[in-house]
């Protein structure tokens, strides 16, 4: 049994008793793999946690994403991401790449994000220096054939198409238009269609000199995995990985980050049901307060048609939701950027229930702002602990999750670290937080489908401060 399986086993026992005393001891998670750090001339930063076992994760973290495109090449960062797998000098073809790494018995994968890209790979222990070879090939010799560009981009266009059938997709693509306005963060990652049948081979290539530099890539690793000998497969397979002549942050700052409280409405009849979005300016990964706002959305929560829970669900919003038949879901979201991020909910329901969802969801904003109990803070603390530290186990997850907090953290949190500081959060602190947030606030709204019956704009804002409880 693993030390976070244990530590939720040893908690359950006492949660039904109180939920203001410790329920216990966590000094065994300060018995976890050694986070090891090393960065490389280049600074290339290899860091990696290992533990017993026969697999291995291995990835490369890259801080570069749609956000640091222009309008005209606004998409190449996702293009590079499906480029890259197309064949080197070394693995010439995409079955050649896809071959090598089905016969080691591993997995190749791939994101990107408004801010990150990542490649990694899951392969056994003694394929480690394989799987690095192969990424350090992929990513620094890809032919990028003009050829397989353009079989590529219908694929891609493929896959605009579906992103575009889906509502939830386009609804938060429109928030980010909507509240970052004039801001690359505004721009969508797969770009605009006339520029998936524009991008060419040089923007691809020049995106990657600009971008693809040794003081933003992080190789990450865990499982069953040397950090020794990760560092000198890492500083020779990717010695040819040069600095970046001009720094991240400076390019960083040049990127409008600025929150503006606006609507976007789509008006569509024909749809049966309207979806939405409202958001509020939320915070950076580095906020010391970053945990407090991710208990805030465990408490406000999700809810759905078809939860086991139901009506009988935790967060009072939900039951409200269940019980007043308001909506087919909602959720939660807290997205978060170097400078800034966003914080709301998004609703699906009925468009003559959509005044009242709104409504609620504002209400319990203001709830937890002015008159949030102690209880319901320590149990949803409880809720917050276990999925925070599930991220722990696995090593595709904490590969994931050292890459990531390099980057944006430029450090790793350890299992220690994160109950501390989720169980020194305070009622005090969540109110402080959401009254600062979420309390008087020009929120940015997205509608998708029958928008007659959503309240007003001037209306939802008021909703904010006016506190009707």
């Amino acid at each position: 049994m693993s030390n976070i399986t244990k530590l939720f086993v040893n908690s359950s026992k006492n949660l039904s008793r109180s939920f203001s005393r410790k329920t216990v001891d966590p000094s065994f998670l300060k018995i976890t793999p050694e986070t090891k750090i090393t960065t490389l001339p280049n600074g290339i930063r290899v860091a990696t946690e290992q533990t017993y076992g026969e697999v291995a994760s291995v990835g490369v973290w890259v801080d570069s994403g749609s956000v640091y495109e222009t309008e005209k090449n606004n998409g190449v960062a996702h293009f590079l991401e499906h480029m890259i797998f197309k064949g080197t000098a070394k693995r010439p073809t995409p079955q050649s790449i896809e071959t090598e790494i089905e016969n080691m018995g591993g997995s190749l994968n791939a994101f990107t994000s408004r801010e990150h890209s990542a490649y990694y790979m899951k392969v056994l222990k003694d394929n480690v220096p394989n799987a690095v070879d192969i990424l350090s090939d992929i990513l620094q010799n890809s032919k990028f054939e003009s050829s397989l560009i353009e079989q590529e981009r219908d694929t891609i266009l493929s896959e605009n198409d579906y992103i575009q059938s889906k509502e939830d997709e386009v609804v938060f693509d429109q928030l980010h238009a909507a509240a970052f306005q004039g801001s690359a963060l505004g721009r969508t990652i797969l770009g605009p269609i006339e520029n998936i049948k524009s991008i060419t081979r040089e923007q691809i290539q020049e995106f990657i000199k600009e971008n693809y530099t040794g003081d933003r890539l992080v190789i990450s690793a865990a499982g069953a995995v040397n950090h020794e000998q990760l560092v000198e497969q890492v500083k020779e397979k990717f010695a040819n990985v040069k600095m970046s002549e001009t720094s991240k942050d400076i390019k960083r700052s040049q990127i409008n980050n600025d929150f503006i409280g606006s609507e976007l409405r789509v008006r569509d009849d024909e749809q049966p049901l309207i979806h939405f979005a409202v958001a509020v300016r939320a915070l950076p990964w580095t906020d010391p307060d970053y945990f407090v706002l991710e208990l805030i959305q465990t408490m406000i929560g999700n809810w759905n048609r078809g939860i086991a829970a139901g009506k009988n669900i935790a967060s009072n919003l939900g039951e409200v939701v269940a019980t007043e038949d308001l909506a087919e879901s909602y959720s939660t979201f807290f997205t978060c950027y170097q400078d800034t991020g966003l914080f709301g909910n998004y609703g699906v329901c009925q468009p003559e229930r959509v005044d009242d969802l709104v409504v609620e969801m504002i209400k319990e904003w203001q709830r937890i702002a002015t008159c949030c109990n102690k209880n319901e803070v320590e149990r949803n603390k409880q809720k917050l602990l276990a999925t925070t530290l599930m991220q722990y186990d696995g090593t595709s997850k904490v590969c994931e999750g050292i890459g990531r907090q390099i980057l944006t953290l430029g450090r790793r949190l350890s299992p220690f670290e994160v109950y501390t500081r989720i169980n020194e959060i305070t009622v005090a602190d969540v109110q402080r937080v959401a009254s600062t947030l979420l309390r008087d606030v020009s929120p940015a709204v997205t509608v998708i489908g029958p928008t007659a019956n959503f309240p007003d704009y001037n209306h939802l804002r008021g909703q904010t401060y006016w506190n009707r409880l």
